[in-house]
């Protein structure tokens, strides 16, 4: 019975919670069994906390037999498994960063987000797989080797939150959350076809405060009512990090469907490589099925300059800041390629690398005075091999090349700007499409209505069933 759950939302699974069709601790238990046979043949998790989420669902359980239905309007996921990737601290629980040598790392406190989920109840499952420290576009690491995709587990998940889609697509979980520092939510969201949201930048803490403020929290979900009860969940301000924002009152109820007349500036490419074209295609027809709610969606010509330049400079000097020369024996050679980059830089290319992502910053705000959202293709290309940090055929720019490959994600790291990845459909090969939308700064709420909007016109379900009875 717990099985029949597996791809449940987080509002079908409290109904069957409350209606006594499965409890908390037999839906865990079984989630648990998958992430310890599929999730370790897929690479998906680093370590899962069976006792410590045994011990949280044995309590969700007497508490919804306690208070009834009530109970979640204080905990609102209450009994819902939850996994969080493995660069998120948690206290007592083993939080490697990826890294081999943070293997043996046991936090003794909780960053806010944490703090946050187990005060809402979140059964925390256990840690998912991610590159070192999150340097690379896949997931994987000297700890767990390839991440695969459950689609096709030759193929790469993406990353660097490859291990938190997998869970989520494969049904080891309900939610789970990731981190995003060029695109590492909406990579393999579009890879593993799930919803990977990228709130603005300081919408949710973290903590501690990435340097290059480039790194976002954001969920990974199968649709995005959980996108939007895990964004409630998880925003608001925190003195731990001083970059983050109150949220407004009722930001998180979203207008009623097709409400507000949007208008969607569709763009073909944002730089080098162009998409695809099976892909580009499939991603334009999601957007344009938004014209059946009302929404307007027109051509748009790209409204910047590839700024892969800015955002290389940045991430390099911030990974050579934090790279451990004692450790770098058993570092990860090509983040130890990143930080050697950033050894070679100066404090003025740091300081015109800043100068540059304001303008872009401010190019971005006035070139969406007349348009609400910008649609495209997530990542221009279908998943590459497993085994792989990047594609084989990574084109030549910058002057490494790590991140080059996926032009639509990295730029509105820099920008701060709310950006959600929602499957667009399958290529002839079976692979999920992702269809990335992205907003003014701030609106967040109206990525998130715009995304389900295009949920109610273009269901994306049905395909879980399918990924059950076809994947690994």
């Amino acid at each position: 019975m717990a099985d029949a759950f597996r791809f449940s939302g987080v509002a079908d699974l409290r109904e069957a919670f409350a209606r006594g069709e499965v409890s908390p601790l037999a839906h865990v238990e079984a989630v648990l069994d998958r992430a310890e046979t599929a999730g370790a043949e897929l690479g998906a998790f680093i370590t899962v906390d069976r006792a410590g989420a045994i011990a949280a669902a044995k309590e969700a359980t007497a508490r919804i037999r306690r208070e009834g239905p009530a109970v979640w309007r204080d905990a609102p996921l209450l009994g819902v498994p939850v996994s969080l990737k493995d660069l998120i601290a948690t206290s007592g629980l083993r939080t490697t960063r990826g890294s081999w040598a943070y293997r043996d790392w046991v936090p003794d406190a909780d960053p806010p987000a944490v703090e946050r989920l187990r005060a809402a109840g979140a059964v925390i499952v256990g840690k998912t797989a991610t590159s070192e420290f999150g340097w690379s576009g896949s997931g994987n690491s000297l700890l767990t080797g390839p991440v695969r995709n459950p689609w096709n587990p030759k193929l790469s998940a993406g990353g660097s939150s490859g291990g938190a889609a997998v869970a989520v697509a494969a049904g080891m979980g309900t939610v789970a959350v990731g981190t995003d520092g060029a695109g590492s939510v909406r990579i393999p969201a579009a890879f593993c076809g799930v919803v990977g949201f990228k709130p603005s930048f300081g919408r949710i803490p973290y903590v501690p405060t990435s340097p290059e403020n480039l790194s976002h929290l954001g969920p990974l979900t199968r649709n995005v009512a959980d996108a939007v009860l895990m964004t409630a969940v998880l925003a608001g301000p925190d003195p731990r990090d001083p970059y983050s924002v109150p949220s407004a009152p009722g930001e998180w109820d979203l207008p009623a469907y097709g409400g507000r007349p949007l208008r969607i500036g569709w763009i073909d490419s944002l730089g080098d490589p162009a998409p695809e074209p099976e892909l580009r295609d499939i991603a334009c027809a999601a957007a344009a099925a938004l014209a059946e709610v009302g929404h307007t969606v027109t051509e748009a010509a790209p409204p910047f300059a590839d700024p892969y330049g800015v955002l290389e400079t940045i991430l390099a000097a911030a990974e050579a800041a934090a790279t451990d020369p004692a450790a770098a024996e058993c570092a990860a050679p090509g983040r130890l390629r990143v930080a050697e980059l950033g050894h070679r830089l100066s404090a003025v290319d740091l300081s015109r690398a800043e100068r540059d992502r304001a303008e872009l910053t401010e190019r971005v705000r006035t070139a969406m005075a007349d348009v609400d959202l910008l649609a495209m293709p997530t990542v221009p290309l279908a998943p590459f091999a497993a085994e792989l940090d990047r594609p084989a055929e990574q084109v030549s720019k910058g002057r490494l090349p790590w991140l080059a490959w996926t032009p639509a994600t990295y730029p509105f790291n820099l920008t701060g700007q709310p950006a959600i990845s929602v499957p667009a459909g399958f290529t002839r090969h079976g692979l999920p499409v992702g269809l990335q939308l992205v907003g003014r700064w701030r609106a967040d709420a109206t990525v998130l209505a715009a995304a389900r909007d295009l949920e109610r016109v273009r269901p994306w379900a049905a395909a879980y069933d399918r990924l059950a009875a076809t994947a690994t």
